[in-house]
C-alpha cells in the first residue's frame, strides 16, 4: 500500500516538473542588446545613408555606421 502511494507521489512530481512547470524568461541584458551584439558575416545590415541592406562582410564601416557601397559612405 506504502509502495503504491510513494509510486503515485512519483509520478505526479515527474509530471510536474516535465510538462506543468514553466521555465524562468530570461530578460535580455545590456550587453544582449541589437546595437551591442557581434554579427555573424551572414547577417544582413541596413546602410546609414540609404537604407538598403547588406550583408555585414561586404558592408563598408565607418564612424561605427554600414554603408552599403563607398558612394554612399563618402557622399
Amino acid at each position: 500500500m506504502i509502495t503504491k502511494l510513494l509510486l503515485l507521489i512519483v509520478v505526479i512530481a515527474v509530471v510536474y516538473f516535465f510538462f506543468i512547470k514553466k521555465k524562468p524568461i530570461k530578460k535580455p541584458s545590456d550587453s544582449n542588446t541589437k546595437q551591442n551584439k557581434k554579427l555573424d558575416d551572414e547577417d544582413m545590415v541596413e546602410c546609414a545613408k540609404c537604407g538598403t541592406y547588406v550583408r555585414v562582410d561586404e558592408a563598408f564601416i565607418k564612424n561605427a555606421q554600414y554603408f552599403c557601397s563607398s558612394e554612399c559612405m563618402n557622399g
